[in-house]
């Protein structure tokens, strides 16, 4: 005898949010009101500037549940948030959770969504506050607004990169792209990961379900002030360098041969004769960050280097006065693609 999966629909929005209240921890000291009231009301932090970022996962766009797992929803929406504030240079504060739910959603992949999002809160020391669910006739969808706190001469933009900054990303990029094409490649659920076979695509399916946004490297690079402008690469390493080429009105040179592909993404991309490199540049949501520092700070970069071992800060370009966006490769000149777009 077939035994009904309990949906959302049967416990209703109040017992939704009752089950969100009794999995949060106590609130800081700074929230005067939480979960539970019309709003939430915090202390603004002493001699700091608030950043405040917000971001929607809908699914179908940003995840598929047939390969994604509850749990990586949940992580993956928060972490988009995150990764904003690292690349402002702010210190993680508070988090409001929007959910619009389909009547059938099953109420374990609603507890495994919230599950996966406190996990990260309380890794990366974020209060959730507060929030709203409403029902969705069509996919679910995840809208988190994050707050940070950061110095007033701390903020890191997107623009103010100068003529002759050094272009340099954190880590290695193309895992997450790897990852969800591996994914959809095997149509499985991901918790099972790849097999002994596939035992090189493990970090980049790791990578695209469960991203850690670097955090503790942009506040670092905030309070350092060694970097002159600063973004993410949620929408790829190609669209970051455009970016920032476009807020600071500046062109960038891109030296193919110094761009850090991971090798599993490698692997990944040149086993189904795809160009990694180019694969890499134009893929998403690797949650690294890209950022410009001048001639003159460079030892102020190499102190702080110093202070995140096992996290790699390569050098790849240069920023030029000329406006064009160029990738250098194999003695060749080449336009830089253009990164990830939701309407194109």
């Amino acid at each position: 005898m077939n035994v009904p999966v309990p949906t959302v629909a049967d416990v209703g929005e109040r017992a939704l949010v009752a089950r969100i209240r009794e999995r949060v921890p106590a609130f800081p000291d700074w929230v005067t009101v939480g979960i539970g009231d019309d709003a939430a009301v915090l202390e603004p932090g002493r001699n700091t500037l608030e950043v405040i970022t917000t971001d929607a996962l809908v699914e179908g766009v940003h995840f598929d549940r047939a390969f994604v797992p509850p749990r990586a929803i949940g992580h993956r929406a928060l972490a988009a948030n995150l990764s904003d504030l690292a690349a402002m240079g702010a210190r993680p504060r508070a988090a409001l959770l929007s959910l619009a739910l389909p009547d059938a959603l099953p109420l374990e992949t609603f507890d495994g969504l919230i599950d996966g999002l406190l996990d990260l809160a309380a890794r990366s020391r974020i209060a959730l506050v507060g929030g709203n669910i409403a029902r969705s006739p069509g996919p679910l969808m995840v809208d988190i607004t994050a707050t940070g706190t950061v110095g007033r001469r701390q903020v890191l933009r997107r623009s103010g990169a100068r003529a002759g900054d050094a272009m340099y990303v954190s880590g290695a990029i193309g895992d997450a792209a790897a990852g969800l094409e591996w994914c959809r490649a095997h149509g499985l659920p991901a918790t099972t990961g790849p097999d002994a076979g596939d035992e090189p695509f493990r970090d980049a399916v790791a990578r695209f379900l469960y991203p850690e946004p670097r955090l503790r490297l942009g506040w670092m690079l905030g309070r350092n002030r060694a970097v002159t402008s600063c973004v993410d690469l949620s929408d790829g390493f190609a669209d970051a360098v455009h970016q920032i080429a476009s807020a600071s009105g500046l062109g960038a040179i891109l030296d193919g041969a110094l761009v850090p592909v991971a090798p599993g993404a490698r692997h990944w991309f040149e086993r189904n004769g795809r160009d990694p490199l180019m694969a890499a540049l134009a893929g998403g949501e690797d949650y690294e960050l890209l950022f410009t520092v001048p001639a003159r700070r460079h030892r102020l970069l190499q102190a702080l280097a110093r202070r995140v071992p096992g996290l790699p800060l390569t050098r790849v370009g240069v920023m030029t006065r000329e406006c064009a966006v160029v990738l250098r490769r194999d003695g060749r000149q080449d336009d830089l693609p253009a990164g990830f777009a939701h309407f194109r």
